[in-house]
């Protein structure tokens, strides 16, 4: 079958999806219709706010569905109504049998990690934070469980050393996009051959909350800068710091390590009117963009002219 005529219902929330969706259209792929997350409070105000995928899907005059529950009657038959032939799954949730069953050629998943590496839903902030030094996108078709179905394709990328999660998620979108193209064909030709995923432990990459982006400065400074890059620019890495009687709270966008031997104690601050650095147990991690609670984000000189910081302020 002519891969461009296969009718596809793509599903997805977050920009990492609308890269895909994006590359889908511009390659002249039939996307009937789009599912994605309800609209939510967002902002000090709470007004609702649509998905990217959303916002892209209606700037381009596709359907969108948004159903709170994906067994509801009235959306299942809304769903068969399109009489899609393939459904692609981009970050979203987990799909109930009667909605991944549903095409004849089957529901895939595209994932931003070399399965069965990194199963959850933050694989690009994790696979830096751990240090990887390649991470990649896999196809697979799903199952029952959550990232476990059978390999249609996966590709590389190395990650390097000052790779941010920001700067990844950007070129895993490229790379996913290209991909899910590439497996969109093999499926409509029925030219591919699955594979089962490796039978070994997973590594897991679990969502990600307020405490675990918390620096601990007592951990070894790769550990420290790799969470840095790895949280950047969102949620970021965080820490506090206390300045004569105020306590602040610190966003860490941007940094860069000093390997050296000293007999500071950990979290001292060493400041100048140019730099800003922290103590670690075998070196400094040196703050090059941040953001005070209060405050933009702005570059560490921007803050230290604007911003007094006590001699023996410190760093928790």
């Amino acid at each position: 079958m002519n891969p461009k005529k296969l009718r596809i219902i793509f599903m997805g929330t977050p920009d990492f999806a609308v890269g895909v969706l994006d590359g889908l259209l511009k390659n002249d792929y039939q996307v009937v219709g789009v599912i994605t997350a309800v609209d939510k409070p967002a902002g000090r105000g709470k007004k609702l706010r649509a998905s990217s995928v959303k916002e892209y899907a209606l700037k381009h005059k596709i359907p969108v569905l948004q159903p709170p529950n994906l067994k509801n009657e009235f959306f299942l038959k809304e769903l068969a109504s399109y009489n899609a032939d393939l459904q692609i799954i981009v970050a979203f949730r987990m799909l109930p049998r009667l909605v991944w069953d549903m095409p004849k050629l089957g529901t895939f998943n595209l994932h931003a990690s070399l399965l069965p590496a990194y199963r959850g839903a933050a694989p690009i902030n994790w696979a830096i934070i751990n240090g990887e030094k390649e991470t990649g996108v896999t196809t697979f078709f799903i199952d029952e469980k959550i990232d476990t179905g059978e390999i249609l394709l996966q590709e590389k990328i190395e990650i390097s050393s000052d790779e941010t999660a920001g700067s990844l998620h950007d070129k895993l979108m490229n790379l996913g996009s290209n991909l899910v193209i590439k497996t969109v064909d093999l499926i409509a030709t029925e030219s591919y051959q699955t594979k089962k995923q490796p039978a070994i432990a997973p590594s897991l990459a679990p969502k990600l909350y307020k405490t675990t982006c918390q620096i601990d400065w007592a951990e070894p400074l790769t550990k420290i800068y790799n969470k840095v890059r790895g949280l950047s620019p969102y949620p970021a890495a965080w820490s506090k710091i206390v300045s004569d009687d105020d306590e602040y709270t610190i966003k860490i966008y941007k940094s860069h390590p000093e390997y050296i031997k000293h007999y500071d104690k950990i979290g001292t601050i060493h400041f100048t009117k140019k730099t800003m650095k922290i103590a670690v147990t075998d070196g400094y991690l040196f703050l090059d963009e941040v953001q005070l609670s209060g405050k933009k984000r702005m570059d560490i000189v921007s803050l230290l002219n604007g911003f007094r910081l006590a001699i023996d302020a410190k760093i928790l």
